[in-house]
């Protein structure tokens, strides 16, 4: 008998050798397979690098290298990653920290796709009106593609197919094409200034859309152009905004010269020349002109359901396709169990296949917190954690085997509820054989990992090494980890001084008043000026309608004298002047914008090194040190500092510029020195290799330059370098920068608003944060935070905790005062982890 092999040990762990991508510092690691393992470290430390750099990078690119080379010229494919070895690496999926917003097309019924089993089953499983309007009971002659026949009038037709269905393309409403909005002319904006006479410009479409003669015809149709345009009849302002398209004599002449000439011109009204502008449009630019008078309305013929009376007929269980997709999926999947019991007998069979396609991805967004959405929710109203959530049901749900899923950041936008449900997907993955590879600084998230593999010590070149790694009991034991006293609960975690109860309104208050908007009930909300005020909540329970909705546009409004929008009622802000909103959103938009440049750092030192020896003695300007523009940018990647390589079949490969070495300068650049209080000399490229913190004791004799880069290194940025392109800086860096230019100044009349500021945050980081709210308060500023983050929220002088839940379910202000009274509030789920 031939001997039975001896089976093989399966690997046990991905064996990374010799990493060094970014700042990884040639690193081996073993990530364990099949098990939840998580990434810590404080920003800027590795961890993406690790995560995204070595380990998607290389299990992503294996899998494609397995396709054909045709396929594979088809697909965006990642870069080999700088190691020297990966071994047992799966094919890798990632979820990534910012998933896009999507197009004005896409609802949450689609995103998540449960809209085609929606429409799968109005098209096979409901009843079909014929021409005439009769409708025809359930058949299984739909399935077969059979011609039915209306027992009541004889008609003969097709039931519907699905597509027929699609607001994306057969089924759009015709009026707004698949929209469910339409644009239409704002009066509010035809005559901005009524002070003005139409002769001063007071017409603003005239302006800018159309040649300032109709002014000329305008008089000609009997309207007074030199009085202000507030002291005509109501009859000349019909004219001026509906007037008939009647051709008028006129003699004109040039504002700038002396040409003059009689003309006859067909007279356009303000709202025509809007209109027709609108149907012109080719391109962004002339888009920007028009939308300025232009307002959204719901589509008056759909009613902002998108669909067409055609695609609105067919009946399941007494209601049509869009009054299923404006229930809540919760309601909705109920409303799912009874469909099969509502059909004939021989109907039951397809109805159970097709409504469990519907059921088991509807059960995953359910445990993932989601049930509260409504299909025909427009994705782009979505928050970053929704979207990051109906990304991972949309990945996990055919249940795979075999993938390593690396999330990076997985617990943005989410409350600490809502993370229960996000642990028990994670676990369900791992239970069907998968890994987990997950980035992020949540201890709620990380304590839920198998293993924990930390990166540090420090941000940037201090940063690339494993300080620490094992489970989160050794995390919690081992005197390097940084993340383990957090872990642990032994961390110190208040850092700045609190406002008791009584004197929260000692400096007065900012009062907001609204209307319901969404799924948000009419609010009463005060605002303490001078203090830290964090808005709390379940996902979507208000919050960002509440703060970026609302408030923001009332004080807009309020500091501008504008009008109010239509949903807020009120607004009492006494001497605020400024409100600023400082969010996550990427700095610029190729990798020309730099740190240094953002921060205006560039331009002081191109200024420095004009006026030095050596630029006088070569006769340089400042001009000549732009990297975008100046003649000492490198010639070969033209100031970009990198070269893209066109490989064909494979994937585009992005190196550092071989001329310039990724510094962006032309070797002449090196010529022009300066001395540094060291005693070395250095030049502009030599500085923008450093990293703030490096940089500063070189710069101590240059004023400007030193003040604004410690003005970044106090807000926790000193790991970045002065030439960092800003679109690569996660959400919670961008926010600091764009920060910057803010601190040092009185903000007594200024409310800064942070949407999740700790994004990409470390414990250690929030607390840098922290001191950074204190500065502007101290200076006088109102902060007002949407956050998650139990350290921030400890840390407030006031909450506003929305909820109770989301969607229908929230919308109101469940409880409003200090951590103290929150955590006592029985109905406030964020009380409920504050305790």
């Amino acid at each position: 008998m031939i001997p039975i092999k001896e089976r093989s040990i399966p690997p046990r762990a991905v064996q990374i050798r010799g990493a060094r991508v970014h700042n990884l510092k040639n690193i081996d690691v073993d990530i364990p397979l099949n098990q939840i393992v998580g990434i810590a470290g404080v920003s800027g430390s590795g961890k993406s690098s690790l995560a995204l750099g070595v380990l998607y990078a290389e299990g992503s690119r294996r899998y494609l290298e397995s396709l054909s080379t045709y396929t594979r010229r088809r697909m965006t494919q990642a870069a080999r990653a700088e190691v020297d070895e990966v071994l047992y690496v799966p094919a890798a999926l990632a979820l990534h920290q910012r998933p896009g917003v999507p197009g004005i097309r896409s609802t949450f019924g689609t995103g998540t796709e449960l809209l085609n089993s929606l429409r799968l089953m109005f098209s096979r499983l409901a009843h079909h009106r014929c021409p005439n309007g009769h409708y025809l009971e359930p058949t299984l002659a739909v399935a077969a593609g059979q011609e039915l026949v209306c027992p009541v009038c004889g008609e003969h037709f097709y039931a519907p197919a699905a597509e027929s269905l699609a607001f994306n393309s057969q089924g759009a409403c015709r009026t707004c094409g698949g929209t469910g909005i339409v644009r239409t002319v704002d009066l509010a904006t035809l005559v901005p200034d009524p002070s003005l006479t139409i002769e001063e410009g007071a017409v603003a479409p005239w302006n800018t859309l159309m040649w300032s003669l109709m002014t000329d015809v305008c008089r000609e149709m009997g309207v007074r152009t030199n009085i202000p345009f507030r002291d005509l009849t109501e009859a000349e302002k019909e004219i001026v905004y509906h007037g008939p398209a009647v051709k008028k004599h006129i003699f004109y002449k040039a504002k700038n010269s002396n040409d003059a000439a009689e003309l006859d011109f067909t007279y356009f009204n303000a709202v025509y020349t809007v209109e027709n502008a609108l149907s012109k449009v080719k391109d962004e630019k002339g888009m920007k002109r028009v939308e300025k008078f232009l307002r959204e309305d719901i589509c008056p013929d759909c009613g902002g359901t998108r669909l067409s009376e055609e695609a609105r007929a067919p009946r399941l269980r007494g209601i049509g396709l869009d009054e299923a997709c404006k229930m809540t999926l919760s309601d909705l999947a109920d409303w799912v169990e009874g469909v099969p019991g509502s059909l004939p007998e021989e109907m039951r069979p397809m109805a159970e296949s097709i409504c469990d396609s519907f059921r088991t991805a509807a059960r995953r967004l359910m445990e993932l917190g989601l049930g509260y959405l409504t299909l025909d929710r427009a994705a782009s109203t979505l928050s970053t954690g929704e979207r990051q959530r109906m990304q991972l049901a949309r990945s996990v749900r055919n249940r795979t085997t075999g993938v390593l899923y690396v999330l990076d950041e997985p617990s943005i936008g989410l409350h600490p509820s809502n993370i229960d449900g996000l642990t028990a997907v994670m676990h369900d993955l791992v239970a069907d054989g998968n890994s987990v590879l997950l980035v992020d600084h949540d201890t709620q998230i990380l304590s839920e990992a198998d293993w924990i593999v930390e990166m540090g010590p420090e941000a940037g070149a201090g940063g690339g090494q494993v300080i620490a790694q094992g489970t989160v009991e050794d995390l919690c034991c081992q005197p390097d980890s940084q993340i383990g006293p957090y872990l642990s609960d032994k961390a110190e975690t208040m850092v700045r001084p609190r406002t008791p109860a009584e004197q929260l309104f000692e400096q007065g208050h900012i009062h907001l008043s609204t209307g319901a908007i969404h799924t948000v009930k009419p609010l009463e909300a005060d605002f303490p000026k001078g203090k830290l005020t964090v808005i709390t909540g379940v996902s979507g329970s208000g919050k960002t309608t509440l703060v970026l909705e609302s408030l923001i546009p009332a004080l807009e409004a309020a500091t501008s004298g504008t009008p109010l929008p239509e949903h807020i009622c009120a607004v009492e802000a006494p001497g605020i002047e400024r409100v600023k909103l400082i969010d996550a959103t990427p700095i610029g938009i190729n990798v020309r914008s730099t740190v240094a440049t953002y921060a205006g750092v560039h331009d002081e030192l191109r200024k420095i090194y004009a006026r030095s020896p050596d630029a006088k003695a070569a006769g340089y300007k400042a001009g000549d040190f732009s990297y975008n523009t100046g003649s000492l940018r490198c010639p070969v990647c033209d100031g970009t500092g990198v070269i893209d390589l066109d490989v064909q079949f494979l994937p585009d490969v992005e190196i550092p510029c071989p001329e310039c070495q990724g510094s962006r300068y032309a070797r002449e650049a090196d010529r022009v020195r300066h001395t540094a209080p060291d005693g070395q000399s250095y030049s502009l490229p030599d500085l923008m290799e450093k990293d703030i913190n490096s940089a500063l004791p070189l710069c101590a004799g240059w004023k400007t330059v030193s003040q604004r880069l410690s003005v970044l290194r106090d807000l926790g940025l000193g790991y970045l370098t002065l030439g960092e392109a800003t679109p690569s800086l996660s959400g919670g860096e961008a926010q600091r920068l764009k920060l910057a230019s803010e601190m040092g100044r009185g903000q007594a009349d200024t409310v800064f608003v942070f949407d999740e500021p700790t994004i990409g945050l470390h414990p250690l980081d929030v607390r840098t944060l922290l001191g950074v709210f204190q500065t502007l308060i101290e200076k006088g500023a109102t902060v007002v935070v949407i956050e998650h983050d139990l350290d921030v929220i400890r840390n407030a002088d006031y909450i506003i905790d929305m909820g109770p839940g989301g969607g229908e379910s929230g919308g109101q202000i469940v409880a409003a005062g200090t951590p103290e009274q929150v955590r006592e509030n029985p109905w406030s789920i964020t009380g409920k982890y504050l305790r």
